[in-house]
């Protein structure tokens, strides 16, 4: 039985039944320099309201020490066991002789589709203790997040994975995003405020589309709450290396976050911009 029901999120944050809410979220704070520097630019301008932090990647303190000096900007952990690129790589914050079904030979993360073959055979406990030790080095450093979500993981694919990630915001007191029918219907079943539709992930976009696409999209945003992750980063020498010239999302997603346009298609459409800090205090 569904206890999806569009509008009780709307409710439980004070909204009209009819309201149409967005967050918009950018990933992958901490990744590299390039994506740290975009999310410097745009977080906090009207449109991006909240990122999320890749706590085990090389620039995540750099990321760490912006926002304890901006502590009225909205921020979570990007829960990250993934690490896909390459030449540019990462592994896990606890030690990895606690997390060994975690990491590959070379004692990193494994990459996406090798991440994802194993997923199965993962320990929950190792997940489970990996996350912790990521959610505590951002509580360490003096931070408040608002929310957890994750970094290119397929929640849905292993049984029990949803349930860790949502006893985990339950325990810390922060929100969680959830996306997808089954686990949305499981977290308003428990009376927590989520969003109403599956979220958009700009990675699953057309990689050729301009940011325009994202004001038509604008356009036509439903009643209820909405999440927009995107994914901005600055197209230069660093991202390029790291990614390579066949993408061209983290560049469009920085242009569209910059744009003054957009945010006159949010006026004008009376969109409601929020952040997780609205959700936070009901999870909390």
């Amino acid at each position: 039985m569904s206890h999806t029901h569009p509008g009780d999120t709307n409710r439980l944050l004070g909204y009209p039944a009819d309201a149409r809410l967005l967050i918009v979220n950018a990933d992958d704070f901490g990744m590299c320099h390039a994506v740290n520097e975009a999310v410097f630019r745009v977080l906090g301008n009207g449109l991006l309201g909240s990122t999320t932090l890749m706590v085990p990647c090389p620039w995540a303190p750099q990321a760490m020490a912006f926002l304890g000096r901006h502590p009225e900007l909205s921020f979570g952990v990007h829960l990250t066991i993934v690490s896909e690129w390459e030449v540019y790589r990462w592994g896990p914050v606890a030690p990895r002789s606690q997390v060994p079904t975690l990491v590959d030979k070379t004692g990193r993360f494994r990459r996406f589709e090798d991440a994802h073959e194993a997923l199965d055979r993962l320990d929950l406990s190792e997940l489970e203790a990996e996350f912790r030790a990521q959610i505590e080095a951002v509580l360490d450093h003096g931070l408040k997040p608002t929310h957890l979500d994750w970094h290119a993981l397929r929640i849905g694919q292993r049984e029990g994975l949803f349930e860790l990630l949502l006893g985990l915001a339950r325990a810390y007191g922060l929100a969680l995003r959830v996306r997808g029918h089954p686990a949305i219907d499981l977290t308003r079943s428990l009376g927590l405020p989520c969003c109403d539709h599956d979220f958009l992930d700009s990675y699953q976009l057309d990689p050729v589309d301009d940011p325009t696409r994202y004001h038509q999209l604008l356009r036509e945003l439903p009643a209820g709450l909405s999440e927009w992750a995107l994914h901005p980063g600055l197209e230069d020498s660093e991202l390029l290396a790291v990614e390579g010239a066949t993408r061209h999302v983290r560049q469009r997603d920085f242009d569209f976050l910059s744009s003054t346009e957009a945010q006159a298609i949010v006026k004008k459409e009376g969109i409601v911009l929020l952040d997780y800090r609205a959700l936070q205090k009901h999870w909390a």
